[in-house]
């Protein structure tokens, strides 16, 4: 048996049993299986999501979708680990999540975290470093090669995407990043980040983006719901640039405003790989590559955070303070109590 946070139907985060501290069976490894014994996990705006959705069988769904941790066991068909490794990985939708003592995941969605950070430093980025990194080079077909010198305006600079998204872009991508930000502390993590500009988005976008002296930008990041910056990101994005989204919209987006610039949009939603079984292996190598670039001191964690050990009560706490949108980095937990 091990401990878990679960919930067993959605509820607000206020409600006593949101979240609940629960005992499970350990899981067992498939063929191709890591069972990994987590140490650290961060909290990202997708458990908010699914912890309000119905579940579609009885019983408990643990959350989580960021974590470091040791293997403790592998599958039979598993070439890359082996038991005691460390590692960092963001895992599948569909399977049972990260705030558990143990947790399976395919070793193709895993690597070996880097030997820089600690457990509750490295547990902070997986999620977001892999969504950035596909949404720049997968889906808007940028790479350090290309991208150097172009522009990119993140809105919502301060999350877990933006904070890592501004870093990846500047420092491996060679970008100038312009990031969004509404407090001045906000715009002061975005700077430490790698952001050459910040603008204040309650200002718009085009005219704190022009004042800086730039008439366009490259390519955008809408790490933040896309509607009510649809326009605007529209008109600054540049001929055959992009536009890439990784929130649902509320509404149709107008996709005729990027016709006469051949302008490209995209949605990056990380799960698709896991979910669909397609080309899993890209993601345990770009979070290598990240780790590389963690120790090379290239990128740095995007922790803001760190609530104690992983229990419902901080996850509660996690969950409201995402919920209320007004985070700095990534909220961390590490550790179990006994």
């Amino acid at each position: 048996m091990m401990k878990a946070v679960g919930f067993d139907r959605p509820r607000t985060i206020e409600d006593l049993h949101a979240l609940q501290d629960i005992e499970m069976d350990t899981p067992v490894p498939g063929p191709r299986d890591l069972l990994i014994a987590v140490e650290a996990v961060s909290v990202n705006p997708v458990d908010t999501k699914v912890r309000q959705r119905p579940l579609a069988e009885p019983g408990f769904r643990v959350l989580g979708y960021d974590a470091a941790g040791r293997v403790q066991a592998v599958g039979d068909q598993v070439q890359g680990f082996k038991p005691g490794d460390r590692v960092w990985y963001a895992g599948a939708m569909q399977r049972q999540g990260s705030n558990a003592q143990f947790q399976c995941v395919d070793e193709r969605l895993v690597a070996h975290k880097p030997d820089s950070l600690g457990m509750q430093e490295a547990a902070a980025l997986p999620l977001t470093t892999l969504t950035v990194w596909e949404a720049l080079e997968d889906q808007l077909g940028l790479t350090p090669d290309t991208a150097k010198g172009k522009t990119l305006l993140v809105v919502g600079g301060a999350g877990g995407v933006g904070s890592i998204g501004i870093q990846l872009a500047a420092r491996h991508f060679g970008m100038t990043v312009i990031a969004t930000a509404g407090r001045d502390e906000s715009a002061r993590w975005c700077q430490s980040m790698g952001a050459a500009h910040t603008i204040d988005y309650r200002q718009g976008l085009v005219e704190p983006v022009k004042a800086l002296g730039i008439d366009g930008v490259d390519a955008v990041l809408l790490a933040q719901e896309p509607d009510p910056y649809w326009a605007e990101a529209c008109e600054l994005v540049k001929p055959l640039g992009g536009i890439v989204t990784i929130v649902d919209a509320r509404g149709p987006l107008d996709l005729n405003a990027l016709k006469p610039k051949s302008a490209r949009f995209a949605w990056e939603f990380m799960f698709t790989r896991a979910m669909f079984g397609v080309d899993m292996e890209r993601q345990g190598e770009i979070l290598s590559q990240a780790a590389k670039l963690v120790d090379e001191g290239v990128l740095q964690t995007t922790l803001g955070e760190s609530l104690g050990p992983i229990n419902a009560a901080n996850l509660k706490q996690a969950h409201r303070r995402i919920e209320d949108g007004r985070t700095i980095g990534k909220l961390v937990l590490a550790g179990w109590e006994d």
